[in-house]
């Protein structure tokens, strides 16, 4: 046998074939437990989130955030950035005091002093050249307030609802002053784990002690660069602080106190009676409304200094942002591939203000993790039972179940469920058990027609190639198997009125029906031995009921038989009776033979029991014979004890029955004549000749076709002369097979 031949049978075997599919389960599962984690699925799911995130966007006007913008047109008539802190605290001061704004949020951190006035140097001067100047010294202290631009922006940020901006870093840099953090201790029994920092560069102690409060505006994009979700709180030495979306949304709704918890397994970020679901990592994802610059309201800063801004900006929530070339600060989203990090916030407040954030579901993988699981176990179970064109129906259904579950979800629950996962294991799932299919399968059926095709009906060959995970030999083993023997009666005799033509043409046309009886109770046919017959019951294919379908079978061929008996008379053939045994118990079954010839067939001492239970069909005048085991095994059939007998070759004696027929069909004359029967038996087994010859010949008389009963008596009549001694057990011993 060559390697590909010998590798192909490996694989051809159920168990491994078993262990390819789950071992492609485990491989998506290690990545939705999140043990390893593949690239290219996530990669995947990238684009399909986006598409989704695309599909839905809302693409309408969010008034109530208006984006104060250094355009191009402010810095050619203010200047270019940065703008000393007074232009800054005019425009504050124009956004409150004239426009009446609610809340500003400060997409820019102020993390060093304002020199640009010359105040400071103004000031070194008077300590030195300039110190015995008093008119210098008057002056300068006239002016002090005037050039103090960083007093003037302080000035501007108290007692007004303004939101600064900072950010936080991987390093143990500490530039200004943080505000007071949001939590100050982790929560308890929660499994959240924060982006941690390990420094910050934050606002001057000076702005941020006038300010409100302010937000980190740090972002994480994905592993394909692209800015998907927002951390709504930073970890930094033990204490969390809040996001600038965040920060600027709990203004605006009256400044609640936030919890995080999990609530039904999702992670909540609870802002008042506003619900933020999070992931692990206390990240929520944007709810993008479109491309930039088109749903949010812009406004020129210089257009705010200079009074002209024609908007309505009462109550609003303002950004302060840039969107001039060179100051643009732009991040890759879904939406675009060059967007304002200050529409980022934008689009948050507005999606928490809105309560429509998508809850990702990378919190809690047991949904993914259960349908993952789930479909592959249903394709790996399914898959194989069914036919290429059901096979890829019934793949493409369970695809259209879990794509319309997602959209479902998505859109009902506001739960973002991963799809490349689910979409590519039922992808691989149906390519591998195709490819087994059509190349290994083919192979099969091939092997077992080969095989099998001469003992079995094609049938059978075909439910074999059906159930490529049952493992079907040659090779010797012992199974729990019926085997049944059939013989013509008195075939010497009948055979030799026939010449060789005619007696070949009598044989086809008895063993070609009784052949297909066999073959309808999916019995197989191990050999013809003459007019003999000799098939078992469970092997290749095993059968749990393989004792009922050999007793079916054998009262087939007797009705088989009698319906053949018309067809022969007309042909001048003799009428023909056969014997039949039955017996069912552990039997060696394989290819068994020389190196010149083998067979497969069934070998042990319960084959050879049924041999001999075929053989004593003529002593007790019956057709049928079965054993104990086979009678108990098929409780289906009414029975007639007939004897308990120990046959030649056999030490241990045995129960011997006839089938009267299935009980629902067993008629009440029957079962009487069974019960009398049944007492003349007893009778007879106790020893009480005179009592049981006197039933057995009431029976004789009433049944006088019965050869049973003609049989007790002669044994009868010659006990009571001949008596077997008072410990006999009841058992005849047949000296002849």
């Amino acid at each position: 046998m060559s390697k590909l031949s010998k590798l192909l049978n490996l694989f051809n075997n159920h168990a491994l074939r078993l262990l390819f599919s789950v071992s492609i389960l485990l491989f998506f599962v290690l990545h939705v437990v999140k043990v390893v984690e593949w690239d290219f699925i996530n990669a995947l799911e990238y684009e399909i989130y986006d598409t989704r995130l695309e599909s839905s966007i809302p693409q309408t006007l969010d008034n109530r955030i208006v984006i104060l913008d250094i355009d191009e047109k402010s810095l050619n008539e203010i200047g270019r950035w940065p703008w000393n802190r007074a232009v800054i605290a005019g425009l504050i001061d124009q956004l409150f005091d004239t426009y009446h704004i609610d809340v500003l949020g400060m997409d820019v951190v102020f993390a060093e002093s304002d020199e640009s006035s010359g105040l400071k140097k103004l000031q070194l001067l008077s300590q030195d050249a300039l110190k015995d100047a008093p008119k210098f010294l008057e002056i300068l202290k006239s002016l002090e307030n005037t050039l103090n631009y960083d007093q003037q922006f302080s000035e501007s940020l108290r007692h007004r609802r303004i939101i600064l901006g900072y950010t936080f870093s991987k390093n143990d840099t500490q530039i200004g002053q943080l505000p007071t953090p949001i939590i100050t201790k982790t929560p308890q029994n929660l499994i959240f784990e924060a982006a941690t920092a390990q420094g910050f560069v934050a606002n001057l102690s000076l702005f941020q002690n006038n300010a409100k409060s302010a937000g980190h505006f740090d972002v994480f994009p994905d592993s394909d660069g692209i800015v998907r979700r927002i951390p709504m709180l930073y970890r930094y030495q033990g204490h969390f602080y809040e996001s600038l979306s965040l920060a600027v949304t709990r203004m605006a709704l009256g400044n609640p106190k936030i919890t995080l918890d999990v609530v039904q397994s999702l992670g909540i970020l609870q802002v008042g009676d506003k619900q933020i679901p999070v992931d692990q990592h206390i990240q929520t994802l944007i709810p993008y409304r479109g491309k930039s610059q088109k749903f949010f309201t812009y406004v020129s800063a210089s257009d705010v200094l200079y009074g002209r801004v024609q908007e309505n900006l009462k109550d609003k929530i303002v950004l302060f942002g840039t969107s001039a070339a060179g100051l643009r600060d732009s991040r890759a989203t879904p939406v675009e591939k060059d967007y304002p990090s200050v529409e980022l916030h934008a689009n948050l407040i507005s999606g928490i203000l809105n309560e429509n954030l998508k809850a990702n579901s990378d919190y809690i993988p047991n949904l993914e993790l259960f349908l993952v699981i789930f479909i592959a176990i249903v394709m790996i179970i399914v898959l194989p039972l069914l036919s290429p064109w059901l096979a890829t129906f019934g793949t493409l259904t369970i695809l259209g179940f879990i794509f319309l579950l997602n959209l479902i979800i998505w859109h009902h629950m506001h739960i973002v469920l991963p799809f490349a996962t689910t979409f590519l294991l039922i992808l691989v799932l149906f390519i591998f058990n195709m490819s087994y299919g059509y190349i290994v399968e083919s192979r099969h059926k091939r092997q077992l027609t080969d095989l099998f095709g001469q003992y079995i009906p094609p049938e059978l060959v075909k439910e074999m190639s059906h159930n490529p995970g049952c493992r079907f030999t040659m090779e010797g083993e012992s199974r729990y198997m019926t085997v049944l023997f059939s013989d013509i009666r008195d075939f010497t005799s009948i055979s030799e009125n026939f010449d060789p033509k005619e007696l070949s043409q009598l044989m086809n046309e008895y063993l070609t029906p009784m052949t297909h009886v066999i073959h309808q109770e999916r019995g197989t046919i191990d050999k013809y031995m003459g007019d003999a017959i000799m098939a078992f019951w469970g092997a290749p294919l095993p059968d749990s009921q393989h004792a009922f379908h050999a007793l079916e079978a054998a009262m087939g061929m007797l009705k088989r038989l009698k319906k053949m008996q018309s067809e022969f008379k007309e042909k001048g053939w003799p009428e023909l009776r056969i014997g039949i045994g039955l017996n069912t118990g552990i039997m060696n079954i394989g290819n068994m033979g020389s190196q010149f010839r083998i067979a497969y067939t069934v070998l042990g001492d319960a084959v050879n029991l049924g041999s001999r239970l075929e053989g004593v069909t003529k002593q007790y005048g019956t057709p049928i014979i079965v054993s104990e085991t086979t009678k108990n095994a098929v409780p289906e059939y009414i029975y007639r004890e007939l004897d308990c007998v120990k046959v030649k070759g056999k030490e241990k004696p045995v129960s011997i029955f006839e089938p009267i027929g299935r009980v629902e069909e067993v008629g009440k004359s029957m079962k009487r004549e069974l019960e009398d029967y049944a007492q003349a038996l007893i009778q007879y087994r106790q020893q009480s000749w005179e009592m049981a010859k006197a039933q057995f010949t009431t029976l004789q008389t009433q049944y006088p076709k019965c050869m049973l009963y003609r049989m007790y008596i002669k044994r009868l009549t010659y006990f009571m002369t001949h008596s077997p001694g008072e410990h006999w057990n009841g058992v005849y011993i047949f000296k002849n097979k």
